[in-house]
């Protein structure tokens, strides 16, 4: 005889997150495409316009990462947008200022990225909890 099971039954874990190298590996590669197709299309004389493409970037990637991830991150983008996105090319340089924001940028980026999606699975694996008769909806508060 077969029985049918439903298999929605029970609580669900939250996603884990991406492992870390491949974050890191996807925004090495990610940010050479990002910086070279911006150089080729608009010119390498645009630091802002890569600064915005790359933070962008982050945020995607580190919807899938842990927080780990995210300074390797903001790292690798800014390498790619202080070598290559402003003139000379293949040459890094530190401007103490410019450099500076611009990891604050790009750190920033990421960890929104990665806060948003925790809070995002967090919120999705609660309303899985309290939907269906789980734990949390009895006689909320309790009176007595």
């Amino acid at each position: 005889m077969i029985e049918w099971v439903s298999l929605g039954n029970g609580a669900r874990p939250v996603p884990e997150p991406v492992a870390t190298p491949l974050i890191w590996t996807a925004a090495f590669s990610g940010a050479l495409v990002l910086v070279v197709s911006l150089n080729t299309v608009v010119g390498p004389d645009r630091p802002g316009l890569a600064l915005i493409g790359l933070s962008l970037m982050a945020v995607l990637l580190s919807l899938c990462a842990r927080f780990t991830a995210a300074p390797g991150t903001a790292v690798l983008c800014w390498l790619f947008l202080n070598g290559f996105a402003i003139p000379p090319a293949g040459t890094l340089t530190w401007a103490e200022g410019r450099d500076t924001r611009w990891l604050a940028c790009l750190l920033g980026a990421a960890l929104v990225g990665t806060t948003v999606a925790r809070l995002a699975h967090a919120r999705a694996a609660y309303r899985r909890l309290t939907a269906g008769g789980g734990p949390g909806t009895e006689d909320w508060p309790y009176d007595g």
